[in-house]
């Protein structure tokens, strides 16, 4: 059975969690004066220590807002979270700021998608990553900047005893990104999640970071969360695969099932996006028609129902009226769909595979 997976039905609400990390019934509202926005409206996922899976979706589906939850970001806004999410034992959501900023760089850790705005631009890089060592470490400067030297060498970057006194602005967008793993890393934090950790930069130099990061995994046995649009990323990282849609998990899985056997038309379509490199395509890519919905008016029934191209056929109005559960179509396989299993099974095959 996998290690990361996606939970489905009733949550059941247990002060003994099994897994490293469980998110249980997870909502993430903000109030505006245009009404409430539910960024994250009842998300439920576990992963395991050792394990990376990979939150999949387009801009607006609740992804980002959902990592920034783990991290006690959301503390002391106007955002209304309600649920659990318990690391390692500790429940998150009802821990203090001061607790969890205490767990945040040491237990868990995040590198953020644009390094250049997340570091400081007035320190050097050597000194953000010995502040962030010395918050939870009783060491001298002369050992926390040691500690720098030697993450950013771990990391790849060259001559790191003379770069570790450079400023963000002189690195490269690859090496700013090395430097954020470096940081991210510099407490071995049992969990690390990275947000879109290759946008902007070159193909080969993803394929350095994603290495840098799928290594790095293995030396401390991390749990990683990968959160991207890409599919491409989440093929070469993840085991494991959430895809979410309007705030809520519409699908997920091991990356065969997502990859091989996707069963919802969501899904399909962001597979349908994506170019092949490895074959000639015969047909042209098909992008998803319409836009996200809109998480302060989502529409009624499966949110997807407007711009899904089989919302008719379970019959009649269900689509627009019903609101589909996420559950069981095999062994940690769970899809939120009104379509019959044997029928989604069908059209896939006959329709959707051929041309992927």
């Amino acid at each position: 059975m996998s290690s990361a997976a996606v939970q489905a039905g009733p949550v059941e609400r247990s002060t003994a969690p099994r897994s490293f990390l469980e998110i249980r019934d997870l909502k993430v509202h903000f109030p505006t004066e245009d009404g409430l926005v539910k960024a994250v409206d009842g998300l439920s996922l576990t992963v395991e220590r050792g394990r990376t899976l990979g939150i999949v979706g387009e801009s607006g589906s609740g992804k980002s807002v959902t990592s920034l939850a783990i991290l006690g970001l959301h503390k002391n806004t106007r955002a209304r979270i309600s649920g659990e999410i318990w690391l390692d034992g500790d429940e998150l959501v009802a821990m203090s700021l001061d607790d969890i900023r205490r767990l945040r760089g040491d237990r868990m850790a995040m590198i953020f998608q644009d390094p250049l705005s997340a570091m400081h631009p007035f320190y050097s890089v050597g000194a953000q990553i010995s502040e962030a060592y010395r918050v939870h470490h009783k060491v001298s400067a002369k050992a926390a900047r040691a500690r720098a030297v030697e993450m950013l060498d771990r990391v790849g970057i060259p001559e790191p005893h003379k770069r570790v006194d450079a400023y963000p602005h002189q690195f490269s967008g690859g090496m700013r990104q090395r430097a954020m793993i470096a940081m991210s890393l510099s407490c071995d934090p049992k969990l690390l999640i990275a947000d879109e950790p290759t946008t902007a930069l070159d193909v080969t130099v993803q394929a350095q970071i994603l290495d840098l990061i799928r290594g790095l995994q293995k030396e401390f046995n991390s749990a990683v969360i990968i959160i991207t649009h890409d599919l491409g990323v989440v093929a070469e990282l993840a085991e494991d695969i959430v895809v979410m849609y309007g705030g809520k998990v519409i699908e997920g899985g091991n990356v065969d099932d997502i990859f091989y056997r996707p069963e919802m038309p969501y899904t399909w379509g962001l597979l349908s996006s994506v170019p092949r490199l490895d074959r000639v395509r015969t047909t042209r890519l098909a992008p998803i028609p319409g836009s996200p919905p809109s998480l302060i008016n989502i529409p009624s029934g499966c949110a997807f129902h407007p711009r899904c191209a089989y919302s008719g056929i379970p019959g009649g109005t269900r689509c627009r009226d019903e609101v589909p559960e996420l559950l069981d179509t095999g062994e940690d396989h769970r899809v939120r769909c009104l379509i019959e299993p044997p029928q989604r099974r069908e059209i896939f095959a006959r329709e959707i595979k051929p041309k992927l």
